[in-house]
């Protein structure tokens, strides 16, 4: 096969989904803590330009294969990726400013601070993005499209086409591909205080990794790889040759090549462009110069874009969690593992075999300023998703699945390092994490094979947190979600007594005694599954009268599932659907006394109690 003159951004970008890397600096006089099991990871600035350049070209050199940058023994699709669990937490109750009604707002992972979605409303009008691309303003109260807006390189997909909301201003995250050698990340601040009108746009090199907004401020996420080409080479050329080969032309890349461009556009059109500083570029002491991991700030108050005073390092990564003064960037690597399931060993290409850990990145994030990197550190295993992450009272809890079992880690920052202050392991042994959710100092770890253990930890002691309760049932639990006084729901499918599932499946638990778990009832749907499953956006928690709504995937209507939770229960409330061909419902939410559905086709409004169709409102 010949790959010649192969790209090596837009290949490395897909066949190492977990790589990332960045610019940061960091005080050089920082000590590494001792660490244990969570040694530190101290950033450095490079000393200059030339030193940037020299040590990306070695390790890039060491990461070249012959075929292709980052190359490894891994088969495509040997490793499952980690699950799309982007969102999820308590959609607390909100008072729309100067409206005085309740509404939703979108399921997160952290009371106040947001994550992007296809849909979002501050109680009086809805913002969503139609699968063409089109943003579309609802106002909620006349039920009624009052606005739309054609948007460029933008299509509403899980990574593609979502958005943030700020006052009058929605920041649109979207894909460009227009370069093929450097797929970009495209956003769009759009000002709604009239008919919806583009007010800036921003392109940076790489893929989006993930956004948090808190206030008014978003801080966006990507992954950028090299961009220079591998060179053509005869089809019969051995191994040795084209590795040779390859690692020459790595050794001749510019510093340009790593260094990701960004280009900003404001109301009237005018750009300006530029590109990540040589010298603000940090790296920690490991690294494989396959890519680089860059955040970028953006007040949505301001009256422009600007150009998102970019910070950068030289490292991989892929999980984003934030919940208001920290933001964590997390790589596990797993797309180095050379074997199907969970293995405590990757390989790197050159064959050198490492054990299986995850880095962990911690920056400050205070109002608009600059992410400042803080500490970092690792910990055997991988993650599942930004839930396996949660920060209380200044440490971290980490929950990972290693070959064998699954360990809790609680860490604390000492100088600029994550050091364990205390771990509990030996969580379901053979098994892997299927869920993870942290309340306060309790910790719920959901693991899976056969049988379904939900265990109950007390993290409230962080240098002796302890596996209190243990409860197996059949099936699993894929997404958990705090229901209060002691009550958690569980979203997942039911199983069989040898791990075969069976269905949607809707559980109560009382968690109250945590050192007997209990489930108190159970919903089922055979043969059926639903989105939030593993995107918990898809999930909607009402407290004030215990509605839960979910998407339902049965059958070819869209609709979704209606259930009533009460302190002992869970029953069905009804169905909603939408019109014939709209396609699967893909969120839910409530503005008063009006639950709002939204599907590939449009949105529908429904009476809260009643479930009743008030209107229908197709896209155009």
């Amino acid at each position: 096969m010949n790959r010649a003159a192969v790209t090596l951004s837009a290949l490395v970008l897909l066949a190492l989904s977990g790589c990332t890397a960045g610019t940061i600096k960091s005080d050089k006089s920082d000590k590494s803590a001792d660490a244990g099991p969570a040694p530190a990871l101290r950033l450095a600035a490079f000393d200059s330009c030339d030193d940037l350049l020299k040590d990306l070209r070695a390790a890039a050199q060491e990461a070249v294969g012959p075929w292709a940058l980052g190359e490894t023994d891994l088969k495509v699709g040997a490793v499952p990726a980690p699950a799309d669990n982007r969102a999820a937490t308590a959609s607390d109750a909100k008072s729309a400013a100067g409206a005085g009604v309740d509404y939703s707002g979108t399921n997160t992972h952290e009371a106040g601070v947001d994550e992007p979605d296809l849909v979002k409303t501050d109680g009086k009008r809805i913002v969503t993005i139609a699968p063409d691309g089109t943003l579309t303003v609802v106002d909620a109260a006349s039920r009624k499209i009052t606005g739309t807006l054609a948007l460029e390189a933008v299509r509403r997909t899980i990574f593609d086409g979502t958005l943030l909301l700020s006052g009058d201003r929605a920041l649109v995250l979207g894909y460009d591909y227009r370069d093929r050698r450097q797929p970009g990340t495209q956003l769009t601040l759009v000002d709604l205080a009239g008919p919806p009108k583009v007010a800036g746009r921003y392109r940076i090199d790489g893929l989006l990794v993930d956004a948090r907004q808190i206030g008014s401020v978003a801080r966006v996420v990507v992954r950028s790889a090299p961009q220079f080409e591998l060179p053509e080479q005869s089809p019969d050329a051995d191994n040795d040759t084209r590795l040779a080969a390859n690692r020459a032309a790595v050794a001749a890349a510019p510093i340009s090549a790593w260094l990701p461009r960004w280009t900003t556009t404001d109301a009237a059109g005018k750009e300006s462009e530029g590109q990540v500083d040589c010298t603000a570029v940090s790296r920690p002491e490991v690294y494989s110069g396959t890519s680089m991991l860059t955040i970028a700030t953006f007040d949505l108050a301001a009256p422009a874009l600007g150009d998102g005073d970019p910070v950068s390092v030289v490292a991989d990564g892929g999980i984003v969690y934030a919940n208001g003064p920290s933001l964590y960037v997390a790589n596990d690597q797993r797309w180095r593992t050379p074997v199907a399931g969970p293995g405590p060993l990757i390989k790197r290409g050159s064959g050198v075999v490492v054990p299986q850990r995850t880095q962990l990145f911690k920056f400050a994030i205070a109002g608009a300023a600059r992410p400042r990197y803080v500490a970092g550190g690792e910990v055997p295993g991988w993650l599942l998703n930004q839930y396996s992450l949660s920060e209380w009272d200044g440490r971290l809890r980490v929950a990972t699945t290693e070959s064998d079992a699954s360990t809790v880690y609680v860490l604390e920052q000492r100088g600029g390092a994550l050091a364990e202050t205390g771990r509990v392991g030996g969580l379901g042994k053979g098994e892997r994490i299927y869920s993870v959710r942290f309340i306060g100092t309790a910790g719920y770890v959901v693991t899976f094979r056969q049988t379904d253990p939900l265990y109950t930890l007390d993290l409230s002691d962080p240098s002796a947190p302890r596996a209190v309760g243990e409860l197996k049932i059949t099936g699993y639990s894929a997404y958990l979600h705090p229901a209060g006084d002691g009550r958690l729901i569980g979203v997942g499918q039911e199983a069989s007594d040898r791990g075969r599932v069976q269905g949607l499946q809707v559980s109560l638990f009382d968690v109250h005694d945590m050192a007997r778990p209990a489930r108190l009832s159970q919903f089922q749907v055979p043969g059926a599954g639903s989105p939030a499953e593993f995107d918990p956006h898809a999930f909607l928690y009402w407290p004030a009268t215990g509605l839960l709504v979910v998407p339902l995937n049965a059958g070819k209507t869209a609709q979704a599932l209606a259930l009533s939770v009460s302190d002992t229960s869970i029953g069905q409330a009804g169905t909603i659907t939408h019109p014939a061909g709209s396609g699967g419902i893909q969120r839910s939410l409530i503005i008063g006394g009006t639950l709002w559905t939204v599907s590939d086709q449009g949105l529908q409004a429904s009476d809260l109690s009643t479930l009743a169709r008030q209107a229908w409102l197709p896209f155009a």
